[in-house]
């Protein structure tokens, strides 16, 4: 359907952590894409879990004040070695689902497997290769820094292409 091509959607991809949330927010207006902002979201070690949380929050809350999307990307939890990380990367989502349920923003949640086969179409792409890839189709010259806000553009394109794939086929994704 050709007028769905031509929906305009902003999205606020997140790749969620306590020390670092990456965050990224896209145009997309037809076939044309645009990065209004890009960056994370920083706590420090040395604050308690509590504090930490609440910074991530609070920047969260003011992202979606400021731009407004239609659609939050957050990065599905995968199970690393590291119980620890998983752990606050969990706590992190937790916060940042409440923030797009209370702003009543449509969460899309998507897997690192979705993102690489979205973005690279390739299931098994490096991280490099996603990096490379969003760069790429949004136009940005530099080096995205750090990683983490990469990832979160990486998930943005995803929810965007995702969700217009499937509410052209009258799939229910809103959460």
């Amino acid at each position: 359907d050709s007028m769905q091509g031509r929906r305009k959607m902003r999205a606020l991809g997140i790749d969620p952590g306590t020390a670092l949330c990456g965050y990224g927010i896209i145009d997309k207006d037809g076939p044309s894409l645009r990065v209004l902002d890009y960056g994370v979201i920083e706590t420090f070690p040395s604050m308690g879990m509590d504090e930490r949380l609440e910074i991530v929050f609070t920047g969260l809350n003011q992202l979606l004040e400021e731009y407004r999307p239609q659609i939050v990307g957050v990065e599905e939890l995968f199970f690393n070695r590291n119980i620890t990380t998983a752990i606050t990367v969990a706590q992190a989502r937790g916060v940042i689902l409440l923030a797009g349920r209370l702003a009543g923003v449509p969460i899309y949640e998507c897997t690192p497997l979705q993102v690489k086969q979205q973005v690279v179409g390739y299931g098994r792409a490096t991280k490099k290769q996603v990096i490379d890839m969003t760069m790429q189709m949004l136009h940005i010259q530099e080096k995205i820094s750090p990683d983490d806000a990469a990832d979160a553009l990486a998930i943005g394109l995803t929810a965007i292409y995702r969700t217009e794939n499937e509410s052209v086929y009258g799939r229910i994704w809103r959460s």
